[in-house]
């Protein structure tokens, strides 16, 4: 394995129109939890110039049933996404929560799909969707994850604190960065260059303000990441464009789903390539996506390596998973395929099919707005909002090993 390179992740920010869109299906997904665990929802949304517009398919006791919308259940839907797009900070004329055009064009799920879903007689619950789906963990930072999209995603959120606490009233909701890390003997140990493009106030982009705006993003940077990163041959690049005032789904189009690295691990992993926002938990891109990575964290905070990846695969409508794949990358003080015949044999896992990944991880509440931001993995929050994070495991996979 190559030990000496410069490796970079990228983040955006919860004002980001992908991001938007992403937070809007979440909050319809935690809506639709909150009222019926056992909700099926598969909610894409779309942004644009004043424009909110929904589409996908649904069923949830107090929203739909039957085919037909539950009275109260579209405006209540509609009153989610303005405050969504409120709590982000969108008050422009572009893009602004109260005056926005929105559409609904949610429908009931397919017979067909549910069929293959629901448990019935002696079928126990099928998986949502074909699909394969990876997890990962190292040891780079205390959160177990990968540094360069650790540190990039906590830029933003600092950026955003300030932002809403009046720390720095000049910053707008979207912004972007993208960190760049030399490694040496397969570790980071020096920040090369900074990406750092931030929406801001008229005015910001030239003169004493601009140079107000720069100081402050660096010393954000140089408070995030480890003393040492930044030295005197860091590039940065802040606003590069010169100007950005006008931003999130009045400046670009937004779609939920689009994100993937920026939601996983910034390019460091393999992705299967499904997106999590929007989708309820027996859709296996998200369900098994979150326990690879607890998976994968467990075997990492035990000590049985220093970096894994784990892959498990799906077909529709089938409740145990066609393959379990773990590789720890040559670090690993245990077998490959040990570990692979351990975490089998971890009775609580209910072997790994979306009603085991559901129950153990407490899948079926509302959790999920909170992680269409600055990713869903290597985070911790009130109420185990990220329960896919617990180190739990720890004991049982250590016992399994011997």
């Amino acid at each position: 394995m190559r030990q000496s390179y410069l490796f970079t992740s990228e983040s955006v920010s919860e004002g980001h129109p992908d991001k938007v869109s992403d937070q809007i299906s979440d909050a319809i997904v935690d809506m639709m939890l909150a009222k019926d665990p056992e909700a099926r929802v598969a909610c894409e949304t779309l942004t644009a110039t004043q424009r909110v517009v929904l589409a996908g398919e649904i069923r949830c006791k107090g929203v739909y049933e039957n085919g037909e919308w539950v009275d109260g259940a579209k405006e209540e839907i509609e009153r989610i996404a303005r405050e969504t797009v409120k709590e982000i900070g969108y008050e422009q004329s572009g893009f602004h929560w109260e005056t926005l055009t929105f559409e609904n064009h949610l429908h009931g799920q397919s017979a067909h799909i549910a069929q293959g879903v629901d448990a019935s007689g002696n079928k126990d619950e099928g998986a949502g969707d074909q699909g394969i789906m990876f997890g990962y963990a190292c040891d780079e930072t205390p959160d177990l994850m990968p540094a360069p999209i650790d540190y990039s995603h906590k830029i933003l959120q600092q950026l955003a604190t300030d932002r809403k606490n009046g720390t720095a009233p000049f910053l707008e909701p979207d912004s972007k960065s993208q960190v760049t890390l030399r490694y040496e003997n397969g570790k980071p140990v020096e920040c090369t260059a900074v990406v750092v493009s931030t929406q801001h106030a008229p005015g910001y982009d030239e003169g004493e303000k601009e140079a107000e705006l720069h100081a402050y993003v660096k010393g954000v940077v140089g408070e995030i990441l480890p003393q040492g990163f930044i030295t005197d041959g860091t590039v940065w690049h802040i606003n590069p464009t010169g100007s950005f005032e006008i931003g999130g789904p009045d400046g670009d189009a937004g779609l939920t789903g689009r994100k993937i690295i920026v939601d996983t691990y910034g390019g460091a992993a393999p992705h299967g390539g499904g997106a999590f926002s929007g989708k309820d938990p027996t859709k296996v891109d998200r369900s098994a996506a979150y326990i690879t990575r607890y998976l994968a964290k467990n075997i990492v905070a035990a000590g049985l390596a220093t970096k894994c990846t784990i892959q498990l695969a799906y077909a529709i409508g089938v409740s145990k998973p066609l393959s379990l794949y773990v590789d720890t990358h040559g670090t690993g003080t245990a077998d490959d395929a040990a570990i692979e015949t351990a975490i089998a044999g971890i009775e609580k896992l209910g072997n790994l099919t979306p009603r085991g990944i559901r129950t153990h991880l407490g899948l079926n509440k509302p959790i999920y707005r909170q992680s269409a931001a600055y990713g869903h993995f290597g985070r911790t929050a009130e109420g185990d909002a990220f329960p896919w994070e617990r180190t739990d495991l720890v004991d049982d996979l250590k016992a399994a090993l011997g």
